[in-house]
């Protein structure tokens, strides 16, 4: 089994918390190389067959452009804060009709202090979130044995922050389902210790974890015609 991440990780995204900018980046480009982008692109294409078992609609990128992992540039073109980098890496574990639309997705995210693992959709467009509320109205049995498994619920919690304060336009106020039908995002996560992303364990926790939230990917994915 192998590690793919360390100590070093970390210090390095601490680093770049502290100096964010191109001077600094660039004087310390190796060891984001060694101990970031590269141990992560390794974790990536170990996971593909893992992801395909799960999913065979669903892709684990190792493509250093384009692919899995996160671009660790900010596009800071329309966002008061200009730091041209993240101070975390992430990646996506994606449904192969992704360049068509916003899809459900596994995903993995690397910051010190704040790791984090989970799935869903994030950030849908409005069409898609109309279907996905549709959805939910129209299948609620199928929605709750979705969200409500205990292997989930015993693990995961669901993303709240950007919820909406009022029930969307045209359903229920009274619907058993309404606080997930106010819902911007259809997301589960639960965190991770930097010591766990440390672990040799890593990857069977991954596969363990999205295998777990499978049922409901395969829900969200079935609410935009999307395979599974």
């Amino acid at each position: 089994m192998t590690a793919y991440f360390s100590d070093a990780s970390f210090k390095f995204l601490r680093g770049l918390a502290a100096h964010n900018d191109k001077t600094w980046f660039n004087d310390h480009k190796a060891q984001y190389e060694a101990h970031v982008r590269q141990p992560f692109l390794r974790l990536i294409a170990d996971l593909q067959p893992d992801i395909e078992a799960i999913s065979p609609h669903f892709r684990a990128d190792s493509r250093t452009v384009g692919g899995s992992l996160y671009r660790i540039q900010r596009d800071a073109r329309f966002s008061h804060d200009k730091s041209p980098y993240k101070t975390w890496q992430g990646a996506r574990f994606y449904h192969e009709r992704r360049r068509l639309q916003i899809v459900p997705l596994f995903y993995l995210h690397l910051q010190p202090d704040n790791c984090f693992l989970g799935g869903g959709l994030w950030h849908p467009e409005p069409e898609s979130m109309r279907k996905v509320r549709q959805f939910i109205f129209d299948n609620p049995a199928s929605w709750e044995r979705a969200v409500r498994d205990p292997a989930i619920v015993r693990r995961f919690a669901m993303e709240t922050d950007e919820k909406l304060q009022r029930p969307p336009r045209g359903y229920p106020a009274d619907h058993p389902h309404i606080e997930d039908l106010k819902q911007r995002n259809w997301v589960y996560s639960r965190p991770l210790t930097d010591a766990q992303m440390c672990s040799p364990q890593l990857r069977q926790t991954l596969v363990k974890d999205y295998a777990t939230l499978a049922p409901f990917i395969d829900y969200l994915c079935a609410a935009l015609d999307l395979e599974f």
